[in-house]
């Protein structure tokens, strides 16, 4: 769809039309309530600014959508089907990547007691790797912040992909 379109949807469908976004209910109905936007880069920059306020409670509730990297995504709900379909390139990898990447998401889990998030389009399983390994050095404020710029990029991306 594009902006126009979504910007004379009713509230109801266009929550609908951005839930593959990010499962953070919040966010959601504050951009539906900020429309119209003029063109998709105003779209992009209001929901950049709201995301720049999340912190742990909206991260819990985005986290109720994202597996971890390189399993399979369950259930029917937009925003599982959107991980799913991001993370598919892990199962592309080796098998030693990607028994390295449920290690690594074994020590992460461990570590931060939550699952490894990363914007997983675009990246190589071997660059994911990489990453999660990096992170695992991390203290918990710096960790939280690149756990909320990777919420960021995902949400992003996909909105981008819904407004196009």
């Amino acid at each position: 769809m594009d902006i126009e379109q979504f910007n004379q949807l009713p509230p109801a469908e266009a929550r609908a039309a951005i839930e593959s976004c990010v499962a953070i209910p919040a966010w959601q109905q504050q951009l539906v309530a900020a429309r119209p936007f003029l063109s998709v880069q105003q779209a992009l920059d209001y929901a950049d600014g709201l995301s720049r306020q999340w912190q742990q409670t909206e991260l819990a509730q985005a986290f109720s959508a994202h597996p971890r990297i390189g399993e399979r995504a369950s259930g029917q709900r937009a925003h599982q089907q959107a991980s799913r379909s991001e993370q598919a390139v892990v199962l592309t990898a080796d098998s030693q990547v990607r028994q390295a990447i449920a290690e690594g998401n074994q020590a992460y889990e461990a570590r931060f007691g939550r699952i490894f998030l990363i914007r997983a389009k675009g990246r190589t399983p071997q660059e994911i790797l990489e990453q999660l390994r990096r992170r695992l050095h991390n203290d918990d404020r710096e960790e939280l912040g690149e756990t909320l710029a990777q919420l960021r990029e995902i949400t992003l991306l996909r909105l981008q992909e819904v407004l196009s």
